[in-house]
């Protein structure tokens, strides 16, 4: 059973032990947030006229728009179509950010919301 368990449910734990799992969370998590600034995603407007592609930190990084279908756009379509193909791109990165993000709380404990809510209180409580 973990250290963040333990607290959980409101028995005394290792402190020691809880803060080398809190450290290994945020290595996972650092570890996922590189692979994501690493990602690359494209979306497109519907036309299919203006494609872009975003790291998945969700910077811009390239911005293509078809010759045949820029004659059949003003400028006010075009610019909802680039709105619309850079939007479609960083709606992919956090589909992405959730997809990678999804394991790492780890399962929910059926106790409060805060896991070490019951041991702070205990403490606030007896000193």
């Amino acid at each position: 059973m973990s250290q963040i368990d333990a607290f959980a449910e409101g028995r005394d734990g290792d402190v020691a032990g809880l803060l080398r799992e809190l450290d290994g969370w945020s290595a996972r998590i650092a570890g996922t947030l590189d692979e994501l600034a690493a990602a690359r995603m494209e979306g497109a407007d519907a036309s299919g006229a203006v494609r872009a592609r975003v790291a998945g930190t969700g910077r811009l990084l390239d911005l293509r728009i078809d010759a045949k279908g820029l004659r059949e756009l003003d400028h006010l379509r075009l610019a909802a179509a680039v709105m619309e193909a850079v939007g479609a791109a960083r709606a992919a990165a956090g589909e992405r950010l959730e997809e990678l993000t999804a394991g790492l709380a780890g399962p929910r404990p059926a106790g409060p919301e805060d896991p070490l809510a019951a041991h702070v209180q205990r403490v606030m409580r007896e000193g």
